[in-house]
C-alpha cells in the first residue's frame, strides 16, 4: 500500500489552489490522498511568506509537524510554497526534520518526492526550486476542491508584474503570465458540472488577465467574464483582488448587466496620501482612488466594495494616516481589511527612513478597524436589516444552516446565518432570505417564499 498523504494549506486562496494541484498530481500517480493530517503517512504543509506573522505560523506548523514525525504518527514532513521559494537555501538548515522542501514552480514534483519515500530513495532533505518562476498549471482533477463548501477558487493568472515597495511578491511568485482562456472555461464547466455554485476568480491582479497573451498588451478579463457568464447553469462568479486604477468602464458595465456575476469588487487601495501612494510605488493609482467608490458604485447600482489599506508605512505621519481615516469614513467600503506595515527583506520598501514604530503602526490599524465597525454597523441597519436577497448555502449546522450573500466573498466577509430551510435543502442550494438582523461583521436571515 502506498503512502498517504495529508495537507495543510496556509495562507492566501491562490495557494490553496496550489495544494489541490499538487493534491491532483499525486492522485494522478495512484497516491493516497488521507483525510486529514492526523491520519495521513505524509504531512505536506504549503505555506505563505508574505509577511512575519504567515512566516512565524508556517513556522510553528511546520515545527507541529515535525513533532508529529518525532512521536511516530507519520513518516515524513514535506515543506511546500511561498516560505520554501523564498528562503530557499536557508530553510533545510533551519528545519533539519523536513524530508523535502518544494518551491511554487516545482509542483509536479510532488508525486516523484513520495514514492521515493515509500521507496527510500529520496535524497535526505531533498531541495526543489526554480530561481526564476515561470510555470502556469492546469489541474489535473479540476473537481478536487479543498474550499469546504460549494465553492472553488479559479487562479486564471499567476506572478505580478507590479513593483509596490511593500510587497515581495513578485520575487517569490514571477512575472505576471494569464493561464490560456480556454483552460479556464474548460476547468470552470468541469467545476460547474460537479456542483460547484460560487467560482471566484483569483490573481494578484484579477485586472491584468491576458496582458501578456495578446500583441497589443490589452487586458482580457472582460472577454474572459462574458465567455463565464456564457455559461450553463445556476451559479455566481465574483472577482476578487484587483488593481484600483485598472478598473474599465467595460468591466463595470459587465458586471452592471451580467447574469451571474456577483456585484463585488475586491480593490485594495492600500493608501489615500499621494505622497505614502508614491512611496509605496504605487503612484498611478492616486488620481482613481480619490473618485473610486463614487464612480463604481454609479455605474453598478448596490455594488459591494472591498478594500485593504496599509498603516504605518515608512514616512507615513500622523497627518497621513488622518487624511486615510477621513477618506474610509467617507468612502463606507462595505469590508475593509488593515495591516500594519512589515519590513521585507528584498522589497524597496526595506531600508526606508522614518519608519514608524511598531506600536503606532498597531494602534492606527485599530483606529481604522473601530471606524469600519462603526460603518458596517450602520450601513447594516440602515440599509440592510429588512431587505430579501439569495443566499447560498454552505453549511447546516444544529440551529439553521451557514449560507453567504452575493456580498460576502469565502473567509473574509463574515457570513449569513439562515432560519426556515426546508429539511431537503443540500449545500449548493439557492434560495431567497430577508435580512432580519446582525452581528459584528455577521448577518442573520430567514428564508422566505419567493
Amino acid at each position: 500500500m502506498s503512502l498517504s498523504v495529508g495537507f495543510i494549506s496556509l495562507g492566501c486562496s491562490k495557494n490553496l489552489v496550489d495544494t489541490q494541484v499538487m493534491a491532483g498530481f499525486l492522485k494522478e500517480g495512484k497516491i493516497t490522498l488521507a483525510h486529514s493530517p492526523e491520519e495521513a503517512d505524509v504531512i505536506l504543509v504549503n505555506t505563505c511568506a508574505f509577511i512575519q506573522d504567515a512566516r512565524d505560523e508556517a513556522a510553528e506548523v511546520i515545527l507541529q509537524a515535525c513533532e508529529q514525525k518525532k512521536r511516530g504518527l507519520c513518516r515524513a514532513v514535506i515543506v511546500t510554497g511561498c516560505m520554501v521559494q523564498r528562503y530557499r537555501d536557508k530553510l533545510a538548515e533551519v528545519f533539519p526534520n523536513v524530508d523535502a522542501f518544494l518551491g511554487v514552480d516545482n509542483l509536479e514534483a510532488i508525486t516523484d518526492i513520495v514514492k521515493r519515500l515509500e521507496t527510500g530513495t529520496l535524497q535526505k532533505r531533498m531541495v526543489a526550486t526554480s530561481r526564476k518562476p515561470h510555470k502556469l498549471y492546469n489541474p489535473a482533477f479540476p473537481t478536487l476542491i479543498f474550499s469546504g463548501g460549494p465553492f472553488g477558487y479559479l487562479k486564471i493568472a499567476e506572478g505580478c508584474d507590479h513593483r509596490c515597495a511593500f510587497c515581495a511578491i513578485p520575487g517569490i511568485r514571477g512575472a505576471y503570465r494569464s493561464r490560456r482562456r480556454e483552460d479556464l472555461i474548460k476547468e470552470a464547466t468541469s467545476m460547474l458540472d460537479a456542483g460547484v455554485k460560487e467560482l471566484n476568480l483569483i490573481a494578484q491582479d484579477v485586472m491584468r488577465y491576458g496582458t501578456d497573451l495578446s500583441a497589443d498588451h490589452k487586458p482580457q478579463l472582460v472577454a474572459l467574464l462574458r465567455e463565464i457568464d456564457g455559461l450553463d447553469g445556476d451559479f455566481w462568479f465574483r472577482l476578487l483582488y484587483g488593481y484600483p486604477s485598472a478598473v474599465t468602464d467595460e468591466l463595470l458595465e459587465l458586471l452592471a448587466t451580467s447574469r451571474h456575476a456577483c456585484r463585488y469588487l475586491d480593490v485594495p487601495i492600500q493608501h489615500i496620501s499621494p505622497k505614502i501612494l508614491r512611496a509605496m510605488g504605487r503612484a498611478d493609482a492616486i488620481e482613481g482612488t480619490l473618485t473610486l467608490t463614487e464612480r463604481l458604485r454609479k455605474a453598478v447600482p448596490g455594488i459591494t466594495l472591498r478594500t485593504t489599506c496599509l498603516v504605518g508605512f515608512p514616512g507615513e505621519t500622523d497627518r497621513d494616516f488622518e487624511e486615510l481615516l477621513e477618506f474610509i469614513c467617507a468612502a463606507k467600503f462595505d469590508h475593509l481589511g488593515v495591516f500594519p506595515y512589515s519590513p521585507e527583506d528584498g522589497t524597496r520598501a526595506f531600508d526606508l527612513p522614518d519608519l514608524p514604530p511598531l506600536e503606532v503602526a498597531d494602534e492606527r490599524a485599530q483606529r481604522l478597524l473601530a471606524a469600519q465597525r462603526r460603518i458596517v454597523r450602520e450601513r447594516a441597519k440602515n440599509e440592510l436589516v429588512g431587505i430579501k436577497g439569495t443566499a447560498l448555502l454552505i453549511r447546516k449546522q444544529q440551529n439553521g444552516w451557514i449560507a453567504r450573500l452575493p456580498r460576502q466573498a469565502p473567509d473574509v466577509d463574515g457570513v449569513t446565518y439562515v432560519t426556515g430551510v426546508p429539511e431537503k435543502a443540500i449545500p449548493g442550494t439557492f434560495c431567497k432570505v430577508r435580512i432580519t438582523r446582525y452581528r459584528g461583521y455577521d448577518l442573520y436571515a430567514e428564508r422566505v417564499s419567493r
